[in-house]
């Protein structure tokens, strides 16, 4: 686990950015933490990094976004989902399966649905308003493997 710090929603965009540069077709990065934390602001960062040019705002209501930039992005949000059998209605397999990466806010919600490969990058309020403490956990062997990358691209914000 890399454990980073932002003190700024900018900053916290601009980390995401570092993780877009990274990202490839077919990889999830899961988001999850408090309300209020950033992932929506994480997302607008990711979307502008892969050059998605219209906003990004977050799919709450209607759970699933596609943008396209370099390559699509599929944003959804399962906040408000009561089931898990809801995320696999969603064509979750299907989306993942496609060119394109995935970013899901509040996927820690629906974790047994998910393949055994995914980032996951959790938002938790600091100290102060603006302050957030992240961690990012390289699940499964993909990203595994990247382990090094990610941790040079977060150096900048890296609290350990």
């Amino acid at each position: 686990m890399i454990q980073a710090r932002t003190t700024s929603s900018d900053e916290t965009a601009a980390l995401a950015a570092a993780v877009a540069e990274l990202a490839g077709a077919g990889d999830l990065i899961v988001l999850s933490g408090d309300l209020g934390a950033g992932k929506t602001a994480f997302a607008k960062g990711f979307g502008a990094a892969l050059g998605v040019s219209e906003p990004i705002t977050s799919p709450t209501f209607t759970l699933v976004r596609e943008y396209v930039g370099r390559m699509k992005l599929y944003h959804l949000d399962v906040y408000r989902l009561e089931q898990i059998e809801e995320a696999l209605d969603l064509g979750l397999a299907e989306l993942l399966d496609d060119d394109a990466v995935t970013l899901i806010e509040w996927g820690d919600a629906i974790l047994p649905a998910l393949p055994p490969d995914y980032l996951e990058v959790r938002l938790e309020l600091g100290e102060s308003d603006d302050d957030r403490v992240i961690e990012v956990s390289l699940i499964g062997r993909a990203w595994a493997a990247r382990s090094v990358v990610v941790g040079r691209a977060l150096q900048r914000w890296s609290s350990c």
